[in-house]
């Protein structure tokens, strides 16, 4: 009886060994990231349906906050917020980075600035005892100057000094503008997605992880 009671424990002890750890995701950005528009923003915000497209060894937090910027020296910076410490707390093995659509408002953008705190935010992640591996994305395409929000200043701005970054430190850019063009119907207000956007930019940030 002895025999076979520690023969099961080994075999469970085994099995518990051989379970994948979940892997943990924070998705760091402003109203696009937080569902800002959506009908039910907890169930169909792109965290949520990453979250579920990615499956049972993944769990992702959204790390989202609306109207944020990049930059520290602007009308609302992500730093300030307690998503941006929720993210520490959280410990992540991945975070996906996609803030920079409102610092395209003229009032707020700054190209060094933009720069200089993008890469200081990537530095202070790195700090986190997880050592996450960190993706930059671009931004979602702006179809219509909203707000102050242009796509002019993504194309020559924004997209750059990502692709800059990335190459800098070694980083994977997710490229949400190129791949989302074609889904300007579904953009209701020109800046925040749908549903089926979502779906859309879920599905593109799931292919990069996996």
């Amino acid at each position: 009886m002895n025999k076979i009671y520690f023969l099961g424990l080994i075999i469970a002890i085994s099995l518990s060994a051989c379970k994948k750890e979940v892997v943990k995701i924070a998705c760091v950005g402003d109203s696009i990231t937080e569902g800002h528009g959506l009908a039910i923003q907890s169930k169909t915000g792109y965290p949520v349906v990453l979250d579920h497209i990615l499956g049972p060894n993944y769990t992702v937090l959204n790390s989202g906050r609306s109207a944020t910027n990049m930059q520290k020296k602007v009308d609302f910076p992500y730093w300030i917020c307690k998503e941006f410490s929720n993210t520490f707390a959280f410990k992540p093995n991945i975070i996906v980075i996609k803030l920079g659509t409102n610092d395209t408002k003229p009032y707020n953008w700054n190209a060094v600035n933009y720069e200089k705190d993008y890469q200081a935010l990537i530095d202070t992640f790195k700090t986190i005892s997880t050592n996450p591996l960190i993706y930059l994305c671009t931004p979602a395409p702006v179809f219509k100057t909203v707000w102050g929000i242009n796509d002019s200043t993504v194309i020559n701005g924004v997209i750059p000094a990502i692709e800059k970054l990335a190459k800098h430190n070694q980083l994977s850019v997710i490229d949400i503008y190129t791949l989302m063009q074609d889904q300007g119907a579904n953009f209701p207000d020109s800046i925040h997605p749908n549903e089926q956007a979502v779906e859309v930019m879920a599905t593109i940030i799931s292919k990069a992880i996996k």
